[in-house]
């Protein structure tokens, strides 16, 4: 069955729009006019099990989807949860309040006390030493298609690894178009598959980062001020760099033929390595 049909058939008088269309189809279900939830149908069911066991862990968090059912159908998976809303901090003009209130939201996942994952640990420390390495060694075998210098590779391998302190619930990709926002103006961070126990400083770089390069460096400073924790601006930048080389290698690895236009990761690694 494919997943409108499913979700049509779970809701037959809804009216239904399709929302993304990846590997995950997600859906809006309009029961009534004044009530709505989102479905997100997975091609196996393990990937519907990691993001409701996410957020079975963290029900009760402000800011985090609830769920209101999930079920399967002839091997496909589907969860059902609460709409956070039809705008995204990506999309929507810049709005320092809403922002504000994004980082706040990440502060409350990370300050929870949430058996997120079925692991002991998820990443930690030690994870981010050996990934960062392979991560600069394998993104070599590319530097030519990103036109990057071998000197910013071996000053990558030189210069200290981020810094990671101890796991907590963590998301893992808080990027500005994983925050949601409704017509009250209220943040919800969705997509919670991939979520894990990690270090605070993976998210809070990443979503500082990504503002930053969406809607400027105020954007970024509204984020961290709704966050209420600061980073050293050294232990800010090796964060970055670590980000931006996971991004091209990401990129070189899953897609065929021509890039795009990634010179703004080459310009970020280089400055986090190099500082110019």
């Amino acid at each position: 069955m494919d997943a409108r049909g499913l979700v049509e058939g779970l809701y037959p008088s809804a009216r239904i729009r399709e929302l993304a269309a990846g590997a995950n189809k997600v859906f809006r279900v309009h029961e009534t006019e004044a009530n709505t939830s989102i479905i997100k149908v997975y091609p196996v069911p393990s990937r519907e099990r990691r993001e409701r066991h996410a957020l079975e862990a963290l029900a009760g968090v402000p800011g985090v989807p609830r769920i209101q059912n999930n079920g399967t159908s002839a091997d496909v998976a589907w969860l059902k949860m609460t709409d956070g809303g039809s705008w995204n901090l990506s999309n929507l003009p810049k709005n320092l309040e809403m922002i504000e209130s994004a980082g706040a939201t990440l502060r409350n996942v990370h300050n929870a006390t949430a058996n997120i994952t079925n692991l002991s640990v998820g990443i930690d420390a030690d994870y981010v030493l050996s990934h960062y390495r392979s991560t600069i060694e394998r993104l070599a075998r590319y530097r030519r298609r990103f036109d990057l210098d071998q000197a910013v590779l071996n000053k990558a391998l030189d210069v200290d690894p981020p810094l990671a302190t101890e796991p907590v619930p963590s998301h893992t990709r808080p990027t500005p178009n994983k925050f949601v926002v409704d017509e009250e103006g209220a943040v919800t961070l969705t997509d919670w598959e991939w979520a894990t126990l990690g270090p605070p400083e993976w998210d809070l770089t990443l979503a500082v980062w990504q503002f930053a390069k969406v809607h400027g460096e105020d954007a970024a400073a509204a984020f961290r001020k709704g966050y209420s924790a600061e980073l050293p601006e050294s232990r800010y930048r090796s964060w970055v760099g670590y980000h931006s080389a996971m991004m091209m290698l990401d990129a070189a690895e899953v897609r065929d033929g021509r890039l795009g236009d990634l010179s703004y990761l080459v310009a970020d690694l280089t400055e986090a390595v190099l500082g110019t």
